[in-house]
């Protein structure tokens, strides 16, 4: 019995560990799909953590809070799809550009609001998520495999992602289609960092996302930018994460511990061997990164 309780916990805690993985690699598909390249997943988590915990903290609404982080992502990628779609600058390039100001805001703004560049006040209980966005999380998956496979918006951003010449033919606008996949991807990593400070924590502090967005684009490569898989392997990075929460505790001979730096780094080990594995294997669509040009 036991051991049946501790599997479940298992279980439960990497669903809830998975939550902003889930949010971020849907919404990396959504822009990668269109042919853009989101390195900016893990700014976009930064700063939907850091705006949902402090519109949380003002309006004592968590989902007010997941509303402002999703818009503050979509906003936020307002500035990088400019930058990629419409001037046509190095996606990579701008990414990383974009991640770097995400860390770089975080602090300033807590320190205006705050006083403190760590971290913002803790929310109490009552003010954070309990288990609503593990469910919202899954039902995402859902739609983004929905909207990929069913709609026609969801043909449109396949073709603008492998042959977008043939879109723009066919009287669709290629950019408009970008523009919307990449506005609305970002959104979802904003709410993929909200997960993080109102959901799995009590509050943003300095570079909370540790990397999460650039494991839910390892995740996006893994599932071959399809949405079924994708959120497999992001289940398959939080149980990684579970099982290193559990095993600090783990004593392996006398009375020491494993050393938990060794622990700490099995999610990001997981990550390292996925992709050394397996992205070779992957083909990504083939538009993606190359700006559009009629």
């Amino acid at each position: 019995m036991e051991v049946f309780m501790w599997i479940v916990q298992l279980m439960a805690s990497t669903c809830r560990v998975s939550t902003p993985l889930l949010f971020a690699a849907m919404g990396g598909m959504m822009s990668e799909r269109s042919g853009v390249v989101n390195i900016a997943l893990e700014g976009l988590m930064l700063l939907g953590a850091f705006v949902a915990a402090a519109a949380t903290d003002f309006t004592h609404s968590p989902v007010l809070g997941a509303f402002a982080a999703f818009m503050a992502g979509l906003i936020f990628s307002i500035f990088y799809a400019f930058f990629v779609i419409e001037i046509g600058s190095d996606q990579i390039v701008a990414g990383t550009a974009m991640n770097m100001l995400a860390l770089g805001l975080t602090p300033f703004f807590s320190k205006i609001l705050y006083g403190s560049s760590t971290s913002t006040p803790s929310l109490p209980i009552e003010f954070r998520f309990q288990y609503a966005p593990v469910w919202i999380a899954f039902g995402v998956v859902v739609l983004c495999w929905v909207w990929i496979v069913k709609t026609p918006f969801g043909l449109w951003v396949q073709f603008a992602g492998e042959h977008p010449e043939a879109l723009d033919c066919a009287g669709v606008c290629v950019k408009r289609v970008r523009w919307m996949a990449v506005l609305v991807g970002g959104g979802l990593a904003g709410l993929g960092g909200a997960s993080l400070s109102i959901f799995l924590s009590s509050s943003f502090s300095r570079n909370m996302t540790a990397g999460r967005g650039f494991m839910a684009l390892a995740a996006l490569i893994f599932g071959k930018w399809k949405p079924i898989p994708a959120a497999l392997a992001c289940l398959l990075f939080g149980f990684s994460d579970a099982i290193q929460i559990r095993l600090q505790s783990v004593v392996l001979w006398g009375n020491e511990p494993v050393p938990v730096q060794f622990i700490q780094i099995l999610p990001y080990f997981v990550t390292i061997l996925v992709l050394a594995g397996f992205v070779g294997q992957a083909r990504a669509p083939q538009a993606l990164g190359i700006p559009f040009v009629k």
